[in-house]
């Protein structure tokens, strides 16, 4: 694929097979992404043919996490044909060029030399123009191949009709032009093959971390060294000093420290005792350590990232909307513009010679590589970027998206704070005293995984001679409470609404006490036994250090911050007040089905919504929001949901991707603007014919190549990230 064009005619093609619900094309990659209906009766087979029917070649894709030797070999082959094909160009149209400005045109030997070279730079280096032509005008999808094969076809066969005198020709000879035009649109793609290996590097590197073998340990105690494909879920496997995590585990015995930079971003060491998760691809920097496989193939973090980054280069925000309605009609134009050149200069009286060069400049300059290449190569680069620096890149749309926020939302517990709790105070009422509402609670809470729940068990566990009685029956209602059957009693422990829900009676004096402790940022975990309360539990979760510094630097970015949490209100002011958030941006004690409530609110006001969170309640505001930003500590389902990945789970990164989106956004709507601007100003002279053919290609030519080095550029903004 050449041109946008190009893309459009393939993604046709796909889109026509039946059963075919999307098709993505992105021109940089070269990579096409299809999904189909479940039971739809497409194949791989069939998406193969309807691609060679619109006249492309395709191939099944790697795996995620697959072939990294084979991609680094596919684009070193695409430099090494770029580099053939420009000098075999240069080395016959260099000489074309001399003989015909040296020697007089209508010099015999002079004319049929440079006959001979142009001839060679026609069949050799030109032919791809040719045989891409042949097969775009078999599919009815005119593209580059076109434009370039109408071009060099008008510069070679004007001059072997006037060389000959065929067809009652008369004029000069210009078998330069053709050679040079086809020189410099290869100097072109050279510079482009070149600049868009370097626009690929980081998801090539990325390739590049998935270990090849693994040391798996035999039965016997011995080990065997096998490739990293074969090694299968429970497989025990050994990792020396220096060597790579070769698959996703668990250590099972050694200590040892991890350098997870290549998937996390951050350069510290994590230190690794049995128990603790690795990831595959990381480098073991220490001890030798045993760890059991846990995930596999297509199943590891690594493969997955892979994954998303690719769909995410191959997603298409929504400013691509207008590059692609406007390249789906821009050939035909092109050629049509082209006759009324031809046609116009014929009729004033400025010869057929004349007409033919400026009809051929305007097919030339015009060619919509640029515009195909502005938005992909941005992305391409933008989600490297993250990517170094732990931001997750999901689909291309979020870096868009990202970059219009003006309100991002927090949720409270794991987000803004760090989501580990510690019981600090028990108030008990009159009727009980805190051991007993200590054990009650923790009785019923013990199954939860609410972190509020934990840290109560955690609490009642560390209470010296404290028995937790075992329930029975127990059910939790989602971020609200738990109850059960404790000793043949009913025990509800929970928020306060919930136990108000259940209809338990509260003492004035427990609420008194409770509302002081609420008042100082506490979170309450209330126990009722029987319909009656019993006490309070208070807990504190510390704000995430960087929290304010988080909340100023997204005010800066002209971004105002909010807070939403299904803590009590008191608890949730006090949280907001230490990170600077304002009161009117705190929604507190709301439930997590009604957090996406909260968002979709917000965004009928005609707010730019970004949603942070990390919990599975989170999830329905994730996905409700313009912008999902999962934090990377939290739970698969929020990571799933999320549109960017913090994969560090640092705040500071929210406005890392802010900025990241910004600059990526302000790349596009530049690379666009260059690309239709380039075009808006070229025809035009062109068909003045003010502009040489060969001129014209070359600044055909290199269009693309500062479009695609403009969006490597982006890379700059790493610094300042």
């Amino acid at each position: 694929m050449h041109c946008a064009s190009c893309v459009g005619a393939v993604e046709g093609a796909l889109r026509r097979v039946e059963g075919v619900r999307e098709a993505r094309v992105n021109l940089a990659t070269e990579r096409a992404t299809v999904a189909f209906a479940p039971g739809a009766p497409a194949d791989l087979d069939e998406i193969l043919r309807a691609v060679r029917a619109a006249g492309f070649d395709a191939a099944p894709a790697d795996g995620a996490g697959a072939g990294a030797a084979a991609q680094s070999e596919e684009e070193a082959e695409e430099a090494r044909e770029a580099r053939r094909n420009l000098v075999l160009t240069i080395a016959a149209a260099a000489p074309a060029v001399v003989v015909m400005a040296l020697m007089h045109r209508h010099e015999r030997w002079a004319v049929l030399l440079s006959l001979g070279l142009a001839t060679f730079v026609q069949v050799v280096p030109g032919a791809t123009f040719y045989a891409g032509a042949a097969r775009a005008l078999r599919a009815l999808t005119p593209n580059m191949d076109v434009l370039v094969s109408l071009g060099i076809t008008a510069a070679y066969g004007s001059s072997v009709l006037a060389t000959f005198g065929l067809l009652g020709w008369r004029g000069d000879v210009f078998f330069e032009t053709s050679a040079m035009l086809v020189a410099f649109i290869r100097f072109g793609k050279w510079l482009e093959a070149r600049a868009r290996g370097r626009a690929r590097r980081a998801l090539r590197e990325l390739v590049a971390l998935e270990p090849q073998e693994a040391l798996r340990i035999v039965p016997a105690g011995a080990t065997e060294r096998v490739p990293a494909a074969d090694v299968r879920v429970g497989d025990l496997l050994a990792v020396r000093a220096g060597e790579k995590v070769p698959v996703d585990g668990e250590v099972v015995e050694g200590t040892t420290a991890i350098d997870e930079s290549a998937v996390t971003g951050e350069p510290a060491p994590v230190e690794k005792a049995p128990g603790a998760r690795v990831v595959g691809g990381t480098i073991n920097r220490s001890g030798a350590f045993t760890m059991r496989a846990t995930r596999v193939g297509a199943d590891t973090m690594l493969a997955g990232i892979v994954r998303l980054v690719r769909e995410a280069q191959a997603d298409r925000p929504p400013i691509q909307r207008l590059a692609d309605r406007v390249s789906a009609v821009f050939v035909p134009i092109v050629l049509a513009l082209a006759l009324a050149t031809f046609a116009g200069w014929t009729l004033a009286g400025s010869g057929t010679l004349y007409a033919v060069k400026a009809a051929t400049a305007v097919v030339v300059i015009a060619c919509p590589c640029a515009l195909g290449l502005a938005t992909p190569t941005a992305i391409l680069v933008g989600s490297g970027i993250g990517l170094k620096r732990g931001i997750l890149v999901k689909k291309a749309s979020a870096l868009e998206e990202v970059a219009r926020v003006d309100l991002v939302l927090f949720d409270k517990t794991g987000t803004l704070t760090r989501g580990r709790f510690a019981a600090t105070d028990v108030a008990a009422a009159a009727r009980a005293d805190e051991r007993l509402v200590l054990a009650l609670a923790a009785a019923v809470e013990r199954r939860s995984t609410h972190p509020l729940a934990r840290a109560v068990v955690e609490r009642a566990e560390s209470a010296p001679d404290l028995e937790i009685p075992e329930p029975r029956a127990v059910h939790e209602t989602g971020g609200r409470g738990v109850e059960g059957e404790v000793e043949g009693r009913r025990v509800i422990a929970g928020s306060r609404g919930f136990l108000e829900s259940k209809d338990v009676e509260f003492e004035p004096a427990l609420l008194e006490r409770a509302g002081a402790l609420a008042a100082a940022g506490r979170s309450l975990v209330f126990v009722a036994r029987d319909g009656a309360a019993l006490g309070a539990i208070a807990l504190e979760d510390r704000l995430r250090y960087e929290a304010p510094d988080v909340v100023r630097a997204l005010r800066g970015l002209g971004i105002e911050v909010g807070l939403v949490t299904g803590d009590g209100a008191a608890a949730a002011r006090a949280v907001a007040g230490k990170a600077g958030i304002p009161e009117d941006l705190v929604f507190a004690e709301v439930l997590p089905e009604a957090k996406a409530e909260v968002v979709e609110r917000r965004r009928a006001a005609s707010r730019r919504v970004a949603f942070v969170g990390d919990g599975i309640n989170d999830a329905p505001a994730l996905a409700r929001a313009d912008v999902g930003i999962a934090m990377g500590g939290g739970t698969d389902v929020a990571r799933e949901t999320g549109d960017l990945v913090l994969v560090r789970g640092d705040l500071e990164d929210v406005g890392r991707a802010v900025r990241l989106g910004r600059a990526t956004l302000r790349k596009i709507r530049q690379n666009l603007f260059f690309a239709f601007f380039y075009n808006v100003l070229g025809i035009p002279i062109a068909a003045s014919g003010r502009l040489d053919p060969e001129l014209a290609g070359l600044a055909m030519a290199l269009s693309s190549v500062t479009v695609v080095t403009s969006s490597v550029m982006l890379r700059r903004v790493m610094s300042k990230l």
